[in-house]
This record gives C-alpha cells, structure tokens and sequence, in this order.
C-alpha cells in the first residue's frame, strides 16, 4: 500500500438501522455517476477502542462498472490498529492484540434520480451492488499485514448531479426518493449498507465550491461531455452546473480519500481532472511552515488534505441492455418514446405490451452476436439477465428455434416475474415514511461523520476560521 496520506483519524460510526427481514435479488436506479471509490489511505493508530467501533476508510465507487473481486488490488484504508499490553507475553494476550488489528475498505457509489428507473439501470449498476453486499467479498479477511479487513457500503442518490439540467421541483423530490425506495426494495439492506440522498451531506456540495475557487476555468472547458453539449444546446442554454460539473464529481471522490477509483475508460478525463486538482491544491495550502501552524491550532495532522487518487480501468459490467425499438442503441431515461424501455416499476401489462411490440426482424430463430442481429442478442441478454444463474446455452437449448411470437410471451412472463417482487417491496417501503426517512437519516448522519472530517482538513488548510 501507498506510505500513509490521510490526516484523518479513526471514525467511530453507528450502524443501528432497522433491518430488512426479506433480501430480493434485484435492484434499480438511475444513470451512474462517474466515480465508484477504492479508498485506501493509512492512518495507524493505537487504541482500546471495541474492535466493532473502530474504522477506517477504503472507497470504491461503481458507475455503472463492476466490482474487482476480493484482493485483486489492494484496498486497505483509514485503520485502526489496537495492541495488547507491552506487560502481557501470554498467547491469549497476543492472539487479542492480532484480531484487534482492523482496516476497513468502504465502497461508496451512487445514481442520479431523474426520470424513470429501467432494466439497464438496474442490471448495470443495484443489482450489482446487491450481489456484492450479499457476497463473500463482504466477509472479512487477513491480510499478508497481519490486518482483519472488513468492508463498509455506502450507497447515495446523487441528487446534486441531477440539477445539471433543469429539474422539476416536485418531480425531483418524488423520484429522490423513489430512488432510494427501489435500492431497499431490490435488496440494498440497511444493515449491511448505508443509503443516503447526497445533498443530505452538506460536505459534497461545500468541498465542490472551495475547489472551484482552486480549478483553472481551461481545465473545465476541455472536459469532453460539456463541450459536447455546449456544442449541441448552445452556451445560453448550457448551465454553469454542467461545466464544474467534473468539479463535483472530484469533491465525491476526494472527500472520501480515495487513492484508487475503478472508472470506465469514458470517465478518465474526470478522474484526471481530480488529480490535477488534488496536485494543485496541495501544492497551493498545503505546504510550510504557515500551514503546519495552522494544523496544529486546529488540531489535526499536517499532511496534504487530499489522497491523489490513482485510474483502475475497468471493464462495464453487468448486462448491456439495449432499446426495445432500436438494437443499436442504449436502453434510456431519455428517450422521448417510453416503449422504448422496460422501467422497472411498470405494472405487468405495461411490461408485456412493450415487448409485444418491440422491434425484432424477419429471421425465424434467435442467436446471440449476430451484429446483423441486434435485437436478436438483446432480447436473448434480457431474458437470461432476468433468470440469474442461466447461461447462454442453455437459454439457447431452450428458445434457439423459436420464432418471435413463441418468444415473447417467454421473455414477458420473465420480466414480470422478476420485477414483481420488488415491485411489492417498494410499494410497501413507500407507505412506511416513517423507516424510509430513517435510514436516509441515519446513512447521511453516518456519512457526514467522515465527509466533514476531510472538509474541515481543506478548510483549514484555505485558512477559514474553525466553526465555534
């Protein structure tokens, strides 16, 4: 692991949320943001804290991307190391002290909450996360150090990101928490994971405005999405919140200490972007005998406020889900037609009337990877995506020589049959106000708890004077 970075100490955080009695294996959400954290930045301490209390901080975000298996990298954290009594020799003494040495990994990502929620979303990004809380790379582990790694979730909507574009006020409120509803109802569970709404933590959008006033305007204008669509919209109907946009998404990253972040190769430019500025930035305040005073009258260590966080490229995982009109393209929130997606909380008839009607072609049969073929290879992805633990043979065994109006009915009653349940789930999450304002609550208060600790390290470092 990288020498020690983080000027943060140990966190103590509450994991007291109701739990969810049913795990489903679904879930949904909204477009990803860029950047999933692999947070590995080492602070030791030595402490008698309860080993249950103790953390530290490893993040990994996952925009749309899949997870790294267990280890394959190393994603140690913020730890907290307890030892035993120098006086004490005894086995049980020195066994104490080895299980007391933890550092934890913390995976942090989150979704935007427009529009409707479809199959892509939730097959490219919840069900992923859903898997993952779920499986063995959740159980903790030693490492070659001699630590116990354990791993934290945190899963947010990312409401800020949202208003790029212009929002409905109402519209935004309801599918905020639809958002957070749907990752509960499709497994997300509140004990083994925290979900929280992002403008819940005021850190994000406070750290975002301090590196703005640090980032070079040309920096931004060479960012590919915004010229993109300054190109298309014109300027005067480009929002200044989609150029610092990258900005934001930095804040997302730093404020979590990260030093390694799985990203997509599309979203590299991002991830460069927070380089530079935690170069920058570091390099401005964090440096003398000035800033070295101002740490000590504050009360933290003085090392540079932000972790350098290096690129992990990584494949897209999950499911590529394509238009149900069009084979080429993406499945999409945008999409002015809505028969063009399966949004995860269409009632039953809705979900079989779309795929009744959606696009195929003239061959008798169905194939995969055919690129003559697109419709062909996307509905086949649908239906295995949907029945988790088929593979391709065998879906092929089974509706190879079928032709589209044999199929389909297939693939509908599939479909439904998956959503179905979290269909149910979510409608009763939604009638408990009461425990969704709990878990959004105790996840924001569990978040801010670290976010502040790195905030308050840059606003030292600017020279603002310490809150009373």
């Amino acid at each position: 692991p990288p020498p020690p970075r983080n000027n943060h100490p140990p966190v103590q955080m509450k994991f007291d949320c109701v739990a969810m009695s049913a795990l489903l294996s679904a879930a949904v959400l909204g477009r990803s943001v860029a950047s999933a954290f692999v947070v590995p930045t080492t602070t030791t301490t030595t402490t008698t804290m309860p080993r249950a209390a103790s953390v530290s901080v490893s993040s990994f975000a996952a925009a749309g991307a899949s997870v790294p298996a267990r280890r394959p990298f190393s994603l140690l954290g913020m730890s907290t190391e307890t030892e035993a009594p120098a006086s004490s020799d005894s086995a049980p003494a020195a066994a104490a002290a080895e299980k007391n040495k933890i550092r934890t990994r913390r995976i942090l990502s989150g979704v935007q909450p427009t529009g409707s929620l479809h199959l892509g979303n939730y097959l490219g990004a919840i069900r992923q996360w859903v898997d993952l809380q779920n499986g063995p790379e959740m159980e903790p582990y030693v490492d070659d150090k001699g630590f116990e790694v354990r791993t934290e979730n945190f899963f947010c909507v990312v409401d800020l990101h949202a208003i790029t574009v212009p929002q409905d006020p109402d519209d935004l409120g309801e599918s905020t928490l639809a958002s957070a509803a749907l990752y509960l109802a499709a497994g997300i569970d509140p004990v083994k994971s925290k979900v929280f709404v992002q403008s819940h933590v005021p850190a994000h959008s406070e750290l975002a405005w301090l590196l703005n006033c640090a980032t070079p305007m040309n920096w931004l204008e060479r960012m590919i999405q915004y010229k993109d669509k300054a190109k298309k919209q014109g300027t005067d109907s480009v929002a200044v919140g989609l150029f610092t946009y990258p900005v934001l998404m930095a804040s997302d990253i730093l404020l979590y200490q990260a030093d390694r972040v799985p990203v997509g190769e599309d979203q590299r430019q991002h991830l460069e972007l927070a380089r530079d500025v935690v170069r920058r930035f570091n390099d401005q305040y964090c440096k003398g005998g000035k800033y070295k005073k101002r740490c000590k009258a504050a009360g933290i260590p003085s090392r540079p406020a932000f972790t350098e966080p290096e690129a992990m490229i990584v494949k897209q995982g999950g499911a590529r889900v394509m238009s149900l009109t069009d084979g080429t393209n993406k499945m999409s929130k945008s999409d002015e037609n809505d028969n063009s997606r399966i949004n995860v909380l269409d009632p039953p008839d809705v979900l079989r009337a779309k795929i009744k009607r959606c696009k195929t072609d003239e061959f008798r049969g169905l194939e995969w990877d055919n690129p003559e073929r697109p419709e062909s290879t996307n509905l086949l992805t649908i239906y295995q995506a949907v029945q988790p633990g088929r593979t391709r043979e065998d879906i092929l065994e089974e509706v190879g020589d079928m032709s589209w109006g044999e199929f389909k009915p297939l693939l509908a009653d599939a479909v439904v049959a998956h959503l179905e349940p979290i269909q149910n789930r979510y409608k009763e999450i939604r009638e408990d106000e009461e425990y969704l304002a709990g878990v959004l609550r105790e996840g924001a208060e569990a978040a801010d708890e670290i976010a502040s600790r790195t905030l308050n390290s840059a606003r030292v470092a600017m020279g603002f004077t310490q809150r009373g």
